[in-house]
């Protein structure tokens, strides 16, 4: 576990705060479609990821779910962040997008680190920046784009976190987590294709337009 910390954090973290995520740090290993963290959870520790993808979701009165965000190798999850140190529930939901490992660390050690690591303090304030940048673009794809330009958006980022051109997702997998109908994203996956941006294949889509 230390090299893999040291891989995906070596840069960001020093020798002495390495290994104190290793010491207190608890490896976790979630399959894809694994949800990891779900809406009124009690939030005691934030994960640090050493491989794979998550996705953040939120969801409204009516259980429609709506994606945030990714996180890949070397993020962490800042609405996450919020909740520990708040001590609140949850207010997202985190899904496997694939299979991922990840360290979670106490809350007791974050706000510990916060005071005695610059580096630590620096890296809480980017990922709160860096959040607050994607829910703004997020925002803007809603309130701005049509809805083939957000569901092209959204496979381009599915490609490039899966770092594989050819995606294994469900047509209503896509209506979930882009809060539309099934019917709606089938039409729009075959305008995508007839320009030339996808391939549809059997129970698989292939992103062309990256």
């Amino acid at each position: 576990m230390l090299q893999e910390l040291k891989d995906a954090y070596g840069f960001i973290f020093e020798e002495e705060l390495i290994r104190e995520i290793e010491e207190t740090g608890v490896l976790k290993v979630s399959h894809a479609g694994e949800i990891i963290m779900d809406i009124n959870d009690y939030i005691t520790s934030m994960p640090l990821l050493l491989d794979g993808a998550i996705k953040i979701l939120r969801e409204d009165e009516d259980g429609n779910e709506l994606l945030l965000y990714f996180l890949e190798r070397g993020d962490t999850c800042a609405l996450t962040l919020s909740c520990c140190l708040g001590q609140t529930r949850s207010e997202i939901r985190a899904v496997a997008e694939r299979d991922t490992k990840y360290i979670m660390v106490p809350v007791s050690k974050i706000e510990e680190w916060t005071t005695r690591y610059k580096s630590w303090r620096n890296f809480v304030f980017e990922s709160y920046q860096s959040r607050l940048s994607e829910m703004l673009e997020t925002i803007d794809t809603l309130a701005f784009m049509n809805m083939d330009q957000r569901l092209l958006r959204y496979l381009q980022d599915k490609a490039k976190i899966n770092q594989s051109e050819e995606l294994q997702v469900t047509h209503q997998q896509i209506a979930y987590d882009l809060n539309t109908s099934r019917v709606v994203i089938s039409r729009l996956l075959k305008k995508l294709e007839m320009e030339g941006k996808i391939l549809l294949q059997r129970n698989q889509i292939l992103v062309q337009d990256l």
